[in-house]
């Protein structure tokens, strides 16, 4: 059985499997954090171009994050040693950066979480690298529209299963596959909560959402087969069939009559092209 908790920002929280309910002051510090995060994405929209590399993508998100008064929340978090996640073509989610350059035709996720104030803005966005085929930039387009039906349909009633059912068939009518390894998730003061947000389901099942909740929906949709598996690093998630795959995802947060999305662009850049 789902349990709700509600939480007041002087609370302590744990990640003990109830769903929290925030209020006014948890919405604020969701505002802050989510700005950040995507003032953060919205500087890089110049920055990624063919011949940079991952590592400097992430000494570039560090930085931004540092300027804003924020701490990156992956930096530490389980080992992992960076301030973002870079995921290229194949890669899934969780793409380590280092070394690589970026390529004409790349396609490129890059996942960010700024800490600001206790609060945890958790965004990512696609990044189009030079020329970059046709198939590829309809994967990502298609990719943006499952997230933002996911959004569109987040308000109190609703279950996860009617928010993953929509994804799933809108991109499976594209005869992609959507990744149920990963998924989307509760988050707020803490980096990662109950309840997980599978991007695939059956309509009128799992929690119902409620107002105060906050969640991410972050699809990640792969334009061969749905599988995925993990490469040595124990981070990095790539497409077995070697497909390219995209993700988009946004935090949000349930209201009375609706959601209100934390992490759009204040500049309006929500997909490429930028």
């Amino acid at each position: 059985m789902v349990e709700y908790q509600h939480v007041t920002a002087d609370m302590s929280v744990y990640r003990d499997g109830t769903i929290k309910l925030h209020g006014p002051e948890g919405f604020e510090g969701m505002r802050r954090a989510g700005r950040l995060a995507a003032e953060i994405l919205d500087e890089l929209t110049t920055f990624i171009v063919p011949g940079v590399s991952t590592q400097a993508i992430d000494d570039k998100v560090r930085g931004l994050m540092l300027d804003g008064g924020a701490v990156p929340a992956t930096l530490g978090y389980r080992g992992f040693t960076h301030s973002c996640c870079t995921s290229i073509n194949h890669v899934v989610c969780h793409g380590i950066p280092g070394p690589k350059v970026l390529k004409d035709g790349d396609i490129v996720n890059v996942d960010v979480t700024p800490l600001l104030d206790g609060w945890h803005g958790d965004t990512s966005r696609m990044y189009l690298v030079g020329d970059v085929a046709l198939k590829a930039r309809r994967l990502v387009d298609v990719t943006y529209e499952c997230l933002m039906i996911g959004v569109n349909m987040a308000r109190p009633g609703v279950r996860l299963g009617d928010i993953g059912a929509a994804i799933q068939a809108h991109a499976e009518s594209h005869r992609y596959g959507v990744v149920r390894e990963f998924c989307g998730h509760g988050l707020g003061r803490l980096f990662h909560d109950a309840p997980e947000v599978v991007h695939a389901g059956r309509p009128g099942t799992g929690p119902e959402l409620r107002a105060g909740m906050f969640l991410t929906i972050e699809p990640m949709i792969n334009l061969g087969k749905a599988p995925v598996k993990m490469l040595s690093d124990g981070w990095t998630a790539v497409t077995r069939d070697k497909s390219l795959s995209a993700q988009f995802e946004h935090s949000i947060g349930i209201t009375e009559d609706g959601c209100e999305i934390f992490t759009l662009s204040p500049k309006g850049l929500h997909k490429p092209p930028y």
